[in-house]
């Protein structure tokens, strides 16, 4: 996963001359707050649209064997309304990556999702969708942005349950699962190059 996130960036560097707002590299520090690697990289497309591609990485397997483990990629189109890189935009997005989560103590249902079902078992898994969303951002520096942006949409997943968090046989076939809600939270610390 490491490699394919790295070749994302390099092929993005590759195929854009760097100049004067052409490309950004960002970091989305809600997700750096719960222990998730992630790097992004936008790049200019035409006079309004830029294309934003972030990928996020949990490895960790947490204390008393907590597991929030994924991988996921997310490239999103982005048509700003003013100046690219700077003010309000509006944005479509698609996500895809895997999962392997359980052991975590919650006590909530979110929008159809029983988070409580974390407790007592693993789950293993897939998911795609795609979401829209509006962001805004701020130059602090010539080189330095912050952003912050939510996107509702839809995620499909697929995945499957174990007896326990760390043992146990799967239990049945593969599930399935429909989401509608928040796809995006980012509050991102931007380079301008």
């Amino acid at each position: 996963m490491k490699r394919f996130f790295l070749s994302i960036i390099v092929t993005l560097f590759m195929l854009t001359s760097v100049g004067a707002q052409e490309v950004a590299l960002k970091t989305n520090i809600l997700y750096d707050a719960t222990a998730t690697i992630n790097i992004g990289v936008e790049t200019d497309l035409a006079r309004q649209w830029t294309l934003d591609v972030s990928g996020n990485y949990n490895p960790w397997t947490f204390s008393h064997n907590r597991k929030w483990k994924h991988w996921f990629v997310q490239p999103e189109a982005r048509y700003w309304l003013c100046d690219k890189m700077h003010g309000s935009f509006l944005a479509g997005h698609l996500i895809g990556g895997q999962f392997n989560v359980g052991n975590v103590h919650t006590d909530f249902t979110f929008l159809g999702t029983p988070f409580s079902k974390l407790k007592n078992y693993r789950y293993q898994g897939w998911m795609a969708g795609a979401g829209v969303g509006y962001g805004y951002s701020w130059i602090l520096s010539r080189h330095w942005n912050v952003e912050a942006e939510l996107a509702v949409g839809y995620i499909y997943t697929r995945y499957d349950k174990y007896e326990c968090a760390t043992c146990g046989n799967k239990l049945g076939n593969e599930e399935s699962h429909n989401y509608v809600g928040p796809t995006k939270a980012a509050v991102n610390l931007i380079y301008v190059f």
